[in-house]
């Protein structure tokens, strides 16, 4: 073999060599690009469970617990034309023959009763009474608050607004002790074509139920008018009587079921409270007394 020959044969073998390295280089390149994405899936999951598990951490950790607060202690509310005894109305109301209720589309949660009394005298006069109680309860609301703290603010707006009743005149007002939780009695005088009416008004509240009784009486077609001193000692034992019905109505632990009069179930308080006052305040004391004189001016 000639020494050409052998050195041609010595490059193809070199060459052989360097392809067989390229492919197997080439093969190594190819597979590590898939080990990186395989090892990429692999960290992306991993990476998603974190994020997953993250998440819910943080919802857990947003939701808060729901707010609450204080249930009413008073569930119902008593017959408003029986929270008088019959001895009672019999000397606030003597010739009233029967209470009239007034119209409420939720009597567990509104109520009142009126009775009106007139005792003619023939040509001495006579002698005319008006008597109205009206029952309000509040129930709990989570974004208006507590029951109680809803009739304590109504309480003190019955309060005012029966000290600024329209035409009353030397108007004066006094705490009162033993009746509910807190009590208010105001008085003063309308006169009217027929005569001076002395109204006196008892504002009590008891838990999440504010009562409003309102008394008055005249003297009409000459007859003496009645004694301010004790229409007011009537009217504060009256409300004392009534704000312990609505105790009574709902048992020692303020739990009683309602009454077969009150077989509807109370709104809610965000309906209920709310539009409760507007219509329970409508009916103001200083209305009172014009319309039963217009009535006994047509008696008498």
């Amino acid at each position: 073999m000639s020494e050409g020959t052998m050195q041609r044969r010595a490059q193809r073998d070199q060459r052989e060599q360097r392809t067989k390295r390229l492919g197997r280089v080439l093969v190594c390149a190819a597979a590590v690009p898939v080990m990186l994405v395989a090892a990429g899936c692999s960290s992306d999951s991993g990476s998603d469970d974190g994020k997953d598990k993250a998440a819910g951490a943080s919802a857990s950790a947003s939701a808060s617990p729901s707010p609450t607060v204080q249930a009413a202690a008073f569930k119902t509310l008593p017959e408003p034309c029986e929270v008088l005894s019959k001895k009672t109305l019999e000397e606030l109301a003597p010739k009233a023959k029967s209470g009239k209720e007034g119209n409420s589309d939720d009597v567990s949660a509104r109520a009142n009763c009126s009775w009106s009394s007139l005792d003619n005298n023939g040509v001495k006069g006579s002698q005319f009474r008006w008597l109205n109680v009206s029952l309000l309860r509040f129930e709990s609301d989570v974004t208006r608050g507590a029951g109680d703290k809803l009739a304590e603010e109504y309480y003190g707006k019955q309060v005012r607004d029966a000290k600024s009743a329209e035409g009353a005149k030397g108007v004066t007002s006094e705490p009162v002790t033993g009746t509910g939780d807190e009590a208010t009695a105001i008085a003063y005088e309308l006169k009217k074509k027929e005569g001076t009416f002395k109204q006196q008004t008892v504002v009590a509240r008891v838990e999440n139920v504010v009562v409003t009784l309102d008394y008055n009486g005249a003297g009409l077609a000459g007859d003496k008018t009645p004694s301010a001193e004790d229409l007011m000692k009537d009217a504060k034992a009256a409300a004392k009587e009534a704000v312990a019905s609505v105790t009574e109505a709902n048992g020692p632990s303020g739990s009683k079921a309602p009454s077969k009069s009150s077989s509807s179930p109370s709104k809610p308080a965000s309906g209920d409270s709310s539009k409760a006052p507007s219509k329970a305040a409508s009916k103001t004391p200083s209305k009172a007394p014009a319309k039963a004189s217009s009535k006994t001016s047509g008696k008498s």
